[in-house]
């Protein structure tokens, strides 16, 4: 398991701090939180098999399957830092990311979908009950 190098209480503050102001937020507090959801992937999501790209400000492997000792793993998941941080809090989906061309998926294990969103956030939430309600009324 890859060690934590971002302790939680400031990680987690930075990407509260996207969360309230994505656009306002300052290209460092940006960076930690890019981090810190990356290493939070790496935790719950342990392996090899699958990497994950926010250019330009980190990377992780992640996931378990056939590992790889060379080059591109086989499975590469690569986005840009809003996205990313978009796709971690629930703000939005791995469709919606992937319609809009902002996620470049690309394996057979590329799909993380089901790892996301990482922490449990009024976006998430509040988007969770926006969609049951849609799907209610459109029943």
């Amino acid at each position: 398991m890859a060690k934590r190098r971002i302790p939680d209480d400031a990680g987690l503050a930075a990407v509260r701090a996207w969360e309230a102001d994505p656009d306002g937020t300052d290209r460092r507090t940006l960076a930690l939180a890019v981090r810190y959801a990356l290493e939070e992937l790496a935790h719950r999501a342990p392996g090899n098999s699958v990497e994950v790209r926010v250019p330009p400000f980190g990377v992780t492997q992640a996931v378990e399957g056939p590992r790889h000792t060379r080059g591109t793993p086989p499975s590469v998941v690569e986005t840009d830092a809003r996205t990313w941080l978009g796709l971690v809090t629930g703000a939005s989906t791995w469709a919606e990311a992937h319609e809009a061309g902002a996620l470049d998926a690309s394996g057979n294990r590329s799909d993380i979908s089901s790892l996301l969103p990482l922490f449990a956030t009024r976006t998430a939430a509040r988007r969770r009950t926006e969609t049951s309600t849609k799907d209610t009324q459109q029943r």
